[in-house]
């Protein structure tokens, strides 16, 4: 399979991001490492930061939350129901559901030096939404009077699509008052900016006009410069993500989680990618099973593909209850907090350490200039990664994909700064060595190892 779900675009020169210590960009929304706090496993508001706590000593910045509104018939987080209120489930209590009531604890989060990012659901609403009688003419209605219920077509598989029957398609292009439906949009993106939002995930952003899109990140930023824009783009055809590419889009998700570090595809996304808008990685999604459970909780490969997805791009986004090998998945419609799972593992210091260095070294800050180097072993994938296109910053990454025995590999010599260390990702300390004699290197089973300047 070659998932496709971030933009093939043209490769325009002038259009290489900035990584200069100078740009005005916070250093948040420049390089975003954000810990997905699933709602309703982690419960009402205020049980929210205690989770934040814990993100925060692993080294992240963002705190992500999935849809927080009231949902419709169906209960998914993604069926809105009602704009104004809370999800049942999250208000701190029967009193207080309104938005608002989530301000004392987006402000206790912030307060803990992270930035809140929320979902931005605008291209559907639940069919028992209240604006399906008031306002009909911003829906999609068939040729037999009923509403369309959005879909997705698996980009492995043309064939395979899927309609989510809960939900009624906005016509956010063809509405006959667009205007005022696109100042809904505004005034909904205002309000949780109000809350204390300061980022959003834009859900099946493909599916939206890229003009309103563009309208409301605009916007935003007049507003708030700092504020973040990410597009969610899973299941979309090249030629609907192509055209978000301009609209002011900060970050799109890439495909690497599908990668098995051997095909082409996914070096090869990267490169036609990476000047027009940066990417986020993830080694599993709120979307995908968990991936303790395709492995049977193996802790070396839950290493291996968090440092991966850490190296790979400029982002990189985890899913809670992974630093603790959870397996079940998250379910928009059931999970709840008694769906709260004992640990298999505790990834929390090594999660830290990983993060710490994509921080703090260079190499790791911008989306990078990746491409493959041809090793003598089959089991070892070795990548060259440069900071930008002159090779400010200059290293490798190598990956030993066999999970149950060690490798070697001779080290590209040529390639390295001659102050290179050797930074063994998987392990628990992150331990920092000099680059070995003889310039072969060892690699443990699933290990994930980078090769740069010394800090």
């Amino acid at each position: 399979m070659t998932p496709i779900h971030a933009p093939v675009l043209p490769d325009p020169e002038g259009q290489v991001r900035s990584t200069s210590a100078e740009s005005e960009a916070p250093v948040a929304a420049r390089h975003p490492i954000i810990y997905n706090l699933f709602p309703t496993l982690a419960g009402q508001a205020p049980r929210w930061v205690a989770h934040a706590e814990r993100a925060r000593r692993m080294g992240f910045g963002w705190i992500y939350l999935n849809s927080v509104l009231y949902p419709g018939f169906s209960g998914s987080l993604y069926a809105i129901k009602h704009y104004d209120r809370l999800h049942p489930l999250l208000a701190p209590d029967e009193t207080l559901s309104g938005l608002d009531a989530l301000a004392p604890t987006i402000r206790s989060i912030r307060d803990l030096g992270l930035s809140v990012m929320v979902d931005l659901v605008i291209n559907h609403t639940a069919k028992d939404n209240p604006l399906v009688a008031s306002r009909p003419g911003w829906y999609r209605w068939d040729a037999q009077g009923e509403l369309v219920s959005p879909s997705a077509i698996d980009p492995a598989n043309a064939d395979n699509v899927t309609v989510w029957g809960d939900l009624a398609e906005i016509d956010n292009n063809g509405a006959a008052d667009r205007d005022e439906l696109w100042t809904f949009w505004e005034r909904l993106l205002f309000e949780l900016m109000d809350v204390g939002f300061t980022g959003f995930r834009c859900d099946a952003a493909y599916k939206v006009p890229a003009a309103l899109w563009e309208r409301l990140i605009t916007r935003a930023k007049a507003r708030e410069p700092a504020t973040l824009f990410v597009a969610e783009t899973l299941g979309a055809r090249l030629e609907e993500i192509d055209a978000l590419g301009s609209v002011g889009f900060d970050y799109f998700y890439n495909s690497s989680k599908w990668w098995d570090f051997c095909q082409p595809w996914c070096l090869e996304q990267h490169e036609r990618l990476r000047d027009v808008v940066p990417s986020i990685s993830f080694p599993e999604s709120h979307d995908t099973p968990r991936l303790a459970a395709e492995t049977s909780a193996h802790e070396l490969i839950q290493r291996q593909r968090y440092a991966f997805a850490a190296v790979f791009s400029e982002g990189v986004q985890l899913t809670i209850g992974y630093e603790f090998g959870f397996r079940r998945p998250l379910d928009v419609v059931t999970t709840r907090p008694s769906d709260w799972e004992d640990r298999a593992f505790d990834l929390v210091p090594f999660i830290a350490h990983v993060n710490a260095l994509k921080r703090r070294h260079p190499l790791l800050r911008t989306e990078g200039v990746l491409s493959s180097i041809a090793t003598s072993s089959n089991d070892v994938a070795v990548i060259r990664r440069w900071s930008d296109r002159t090779g400010t910053h200059r290293g490798v990454i190598a990956i030993n994909r066999n999970t149950a025995e060690s490798r070697t590999i001779v080290l590209p010599w040529q390639d390295l700064p001659s102050d290179s260390r050797v930074y063994w990702l998987c392990r628990e300390d992150a331990a920092v060595g000099t680059v070995p004699a003889g310039e072969v290197l060892p690699l443990a089973p699933a290990e994930v190892v980078m090769i740069g300047e010394a800090l």
